[in-house]
């Protein structure tokens, strides 16, 4: 994840992951819409899930983008947003 809030207005935040296949890329949209909406933020849209290479979810001051591999390292938005703060990722088990 990266702290973009100083660097474009375009949001606070960017989270970077990848997916197997387009079947996992659209689970991982699925629960992300899923939880978003549990947790009551709204989601602003997404893009590409048809496609399922890159799949970005807008949620206003946090966006998400769902690569497959090969996209991922054509886009490298890691090196393009490389000036960003990264902030580590934190996982919760799932019971």
């Amino acid at each position: 994840m990266f702290n973009i809030a100083d660097i474009t207005s375009i949001a606070d935040y960017f989270v970077i992951c990848s997916g197997t296949n387009e079947r996992q890329l659209q689970a991982i949209a699925d629960d992300i819409k899923t939880e978003m909406k549990t947790s009551g933020i709204k989601v602003l849209g997404i893009e590409g899930y048809n496609q399922s290479k890159w799949i970005l979810i807008d949620m206003g001051d946090v966006i998400v983008h769902l690569f497959d591999t090969e996209t991922r390292l054509f886009y490298d938005l890691e090196l393009l947003w490389g000036d960003a703060p990264k902030i580590p990722w934190e996982t919760t088990a799932i019971p």
